[in-house]
């Protein structure tokens, strides 16, 4: 399962130790969920906000301390988080039950992200202030949904997670394993073998998307803030689809229905899951998570492969 972390730090929230340990109680209590009902589980984060905050305290702080690249910022938010999830599943399943693995995807150094940064990190600022900001620091800043302002980083595809070999040893011992949190820290290798660290924050549905398919998963869940996806949105026409062959999910990726700044990124990842592994993604709130597994419940949105459609999708297709 892929949970942003805009779940860990509201958009009307400061980001406090307070207000990140609160929410991953309520985040844990769902993957808890998940266990009781069978599910061996494997979760990964996002970072957004979090990477941010520590970003901005670095340059703050840069007269006293050196500041920490990028890379280094996506695995202190890995540790960070981590802990504040492991203790939160612990506290309910029982100590030991869940890891935190601090985890690097390998990226394309020559990915046409590094020269489009799409990724927002950090708080939310005004048109002033990003601009400010933009001329003091360096930074490209662009305006986020509608919500203002926010810092823009490189987003490269994952290719490879270098840990997949202690995840599935973590799951056959009957761990929740936390991996790829943040997207994983972005790493390249040279031509004498060595992992080097890439400015970057790769996307937590891609992230996911690509540890799924590696492990074979049977599904795939991305939890988001509606229940189910929507096509044709702010129409009249706006209607919930509950289940998506793989080829339908393409069209309507094609043609716009899914924007790069909200639900197309995961429309991608499931896509490219979907295609890998023959398995189910589920898109989703974390309130339904549960009951959406259920595909005859009519929660949620199932991306499937083709010959897995059912009648009501051939009909829509």
């Amino acid at each position: 399962m892929a949970v942003g972390g805009n779940a860990l730090t509201l958009a009307d929230q400061a980001g406090t130790a307070e207000q990140i340990e609160s929410n991953a109680a309520q985040m844990a209590a769902g993957i808890s969920n998940l266990c009781e009902a069978g599910w061996a589980v494997v979760v990964v984060h996002g970072n957004g906000p979090q990477v941010g905050h520590l970003a901005i305290q670095q340059e703050g702080a840069v007269d006293l301390v050196p500041p920490q690249p990028l890379y280094s910022l996506n695995a202190m938010s890995q540790g960070q988080l981590g802990s504040v999830l492991v203790r939160a599943i612990d506290t309910i399943q029982g100590p030991g039950t869940a890891v935190a693995l601090i985890s690097h995807m390998i990226v394309d150094p020559d990915d046409p992200a590094f020269q489009a940064p799409t990724k927002p990190i950090g708080p939310f600022f005004g048109e002033a202030q990003a601009a400010a900001m933009a001329e003091q620091r360096g930074w490209e800043m662009r305006e986020d949904s509608g919500r203002g302002f926010r810092r823009m980083v490189p987003s490269p595809r994952p290719a490879e997670m270098l840990e997949l070999s202690a995840v599935k040893t973590l799951l056959a011992a009957g761990k929740v394993v936390l991996a790829a949190g943040g997207g994983g820290v972005a790493v390249s290798r040279d031509d004498r073998g060595h992992y080097y660290g890439v400015d970057a924050v790769i996307d937590k549905d891609s992230a996911a998307a690509c540890l799924a398919g590696s492990l074979k998963a049977e599904m795939m869940v991305l939890v988001t803030g509606v229940d189910a996806v929507m096509v044709d949105y702010g129409t009249p026409q706006a209607r919930a689809v509950h289940e998506m062959p793989l080829g339908l999910a393409e069209r309507y990726l094609a043609e716009g229905q899914f924007p790069a700044g909200s639900m197309g990124p995961k429309i991608r990842a499931a896509i490219d899951f979907v295609r890998a592994s023959g398995g189910t993604t589920v898109i989703t709130s974390a309130e339904r998570m549960l009951e959406a597994l259920d595909p005859q419940s009519r929660v949620g949105t199932h991306i499937v492969p083709e010959q897995a459609m059912s009648e009501e999708a051939m009909s829509v297709a």
